[in-house]
C-alpha cells in the first residue's frame, strides 16, 4: 500500500505529463500536468483515443504505432524520444517531446507516454536563431565596412606614396639648388667683400666719409648675405645626413679664446665680450668644428640683438660630469609666447623688427648639439636679455 501511494504521489506531482494507453491507443490514465498541458480535465480524456490530443495531420500516423509494434516488434516510437506537436482543447498547438515505454501490467501490455513541453525551449531557440541571424548580419555589415576601409586605406596609401615620392624629388631638387647656390654665390660675394674693404682702405687718405659709409654698407650687406647662404648650406647638409660628428680631444679654453677675439672684432662699437673658463680642466672630447659653429651662432645673435653698449658673457666649464658652454647677453629678449617655437626652422620672434636674420641659426645649433649627444637650454626675459647653455656629458 505504501509503495502504491508513493507511486501515485510521484505521478500526480510530476513536472512532465504522463499518459498511459492500451494497445488500441485508448487513454487509461493521465496525470495533472498532462491535463494542464492539453487543457483537458481527466474525465474528458480517459477512455478516448490518444488521437484527440494530436493535430489531425498526425493522428493516422500516431494511431498506427502501437498496432505496428505488436505485429513487427520494430521500434518506431517505443523507447525513443520524439518531437511531436500536441493539440489543446481549444485547438492551439504546442511542441513537446514524447518518450514511450512498454509496461507489462496484470498480464497485458500498456504504453506509458512521458510528455515534456518544449514551448519555452522553442521560443528560446527561435530567439537564439534571431540573435545568430542578427549577429551574422552585423558581422557581414562590419566585414563589408572593414573591406571598404581597407580599400580606401590602400588607395590613400598609394596617394601618400606618390606624394612622398614627389616630395622626395622636390626635396632633392631643393637641396641641389641650395648647395649650388651656396657654392656659386660664395665666390662673387667674397670678391665683393674684398673689393669693398679695399675701397674703404684706399679712401682713408681722401678722408671722404661718404665713401667709408657706403663701403661699410656694402660690407655689411655682403656679410649678411653670406650668413644666409651659410645657413642654407648647413641646413641642406643636415637634411641629407652629410653632417657627421668627428670627435676629437681639444683644448676648449683655447678655442673659446680664439672665438672671443674673432667675435670682438665683429661686435658693435661699445659692446664688450667677457670670456671666463671655470675649472682646471681644459680638454674636451667633442667635434670642434660643430662646437665652433654653434658658439659663433649664439655669439652672433647676442651681438645682433643687443644694444651698442652692453656686455656679453661667454663662459666655458669642464668638471667631472659635464662640459658646459653658455652665452649671456643683455639684448631684447624673447617674448614668452614665442619661446615654444624658438628652435623651429625659419621662425623669428615678433620683436626682431628690421634686424636681419633667417630664423635658421638656433635650429642648426640645436641639431648640431643633438648630434653630439648634448642638450641646449635657455632662459629669456623681454628687454632683459637671454642666456643659452649647451651641456655635454663628460667623457
Amino acid at each position: 500500500m505504501e509503495n502504491a501511494a508513493l507511486l501515485h504521489a510521484l505521478v500526480h506531482n510530476a513536472i512532465d505529463g504522463i499518459i498511459t494507453i492500451d494497445d488500441s491507443g485508448i487513454v487509461e490514465s493521465i496525470n495533472p500536468m498532462a491535463c494542464k498541458l492539453f487543457a483537458y480535465s481527466e474525465q474528458e480524456v480517459l477512455g478516448n483515443n490518444i488521437s484527440m490530443l494530436m493535430p489531425s495531420s498526425d493522428t493516422d500516423s500516431y494511431n498506427g504505432y502501437p498496432e505496428h509494434y505488436k505485429i513487427t516488434k520494430e521500434v518506431h516510437c517505443i523507447g525513443v524520444g520524439r518531437e511531436l506537436t500536441g493539440r489543446t482543447k481549444d485547438g492551439n498547438h504546442f511542441p513537446f517531446r514524447l518518450g514511450v515505454s512498454e509496461v507489462k501490467y496484470a498480464g497485458r501490455k500498456i504504453y506509458a507516454g512521458f510528455v515534456h513541453d518544449l514551448t519555452q525551449q522553442k521560443i528560446d531557440e527561435e530567439r537564439l536563431k534571431g540573435y545568430a541571424s542578427h549577429l551574422e548580419e552585423l558581422v557581414e555589415k562590419r566585414t563589408k565596412i572593414l573591406n571598404e576601409t581597407i580599400k580606401a586605406l590602400e588607395k590613400s596609401k598609394e596617394k601618400v606614396s606618390a606624394s612622398l615620392e614627389k616630395e622626395k624629388v622636390l626635396s632633392e631638387l631643393k637641396n641641389r639648388f641650395l648647395s649650388m647656390a651656396s657654392h656659386e654665390f660664395r665666390t662673387p660675394l667674397s670678391s665683393a667683400h674684398l673689393s669693398a674693404s679695399l675701397i674703404e682702405k684706399y679712401a682713408e687718405p681722401l678722408e671722404n666719409t661718404n665713401i667709408a659709409k657706403h663701403a661699410g654698407k656694402i660690407i655689411n650687406a655682403v656679410t649678411n648675405l653670406t650668413t644666409v647662404l651659410n645657413d642654407f648650406l648647413y641646413i641642406e647638409q643636415l637634411e641629407i645626413g652629410r653632417v657627421k660628428v668627428k670627435l676629437s680631444c681639444f683644448d676648449l679654453k683655447q678655442l673659446a679664446q680664439e672665438i672671443t677675439e674673432e667675435m670682438q672684432l665683429l661686435s658693435k662699437a661699445g659692446q664688450r665680450i667677457n670670456f671666463t673658463h671655470i675649472g682646471v680642466q681644459n680638454l674636451a672630447t667633442l667635434d670642434p668644428n660643430l662646437i665652433k659653429n654653434s658658439i659663433i651662432n649664439l655669439m652672433t645673435n647676442a651681438i645682433k640683438y643687443s644694444a651698442n653698449t652692453c656686455y656679453i658673457e661667454f663662459t666655458t666649464e669642464i668638471n667631472d660630469t659635464h662640459c658646459i658652454i653658455s652665452v649671456k647677453d643683455e639684448g631684447i629678449g624673447i617674448p614668452k609666447e614665442d619661446q615654444q617655437h624658438l628652435f623651429e626652422p625659419f621662425f623669428r620672434a615678433h620683436n626682431t623688427g628690421n634686424i636681419p636674420g633667417t630664423g635658421l641659426g638656433l635650429n642648426i645649433v640645436a641639431r648640431y648639439i643633438a648630434l653630439m649627444k648634448g642638450t641646449i637650454s635657455y632662459t629669456s626675459n623681454l628687454d632683459e636679455g637671454s642666456l643659452f647653455t649647451l651641456t655635454f656629458p663628460a667623457t
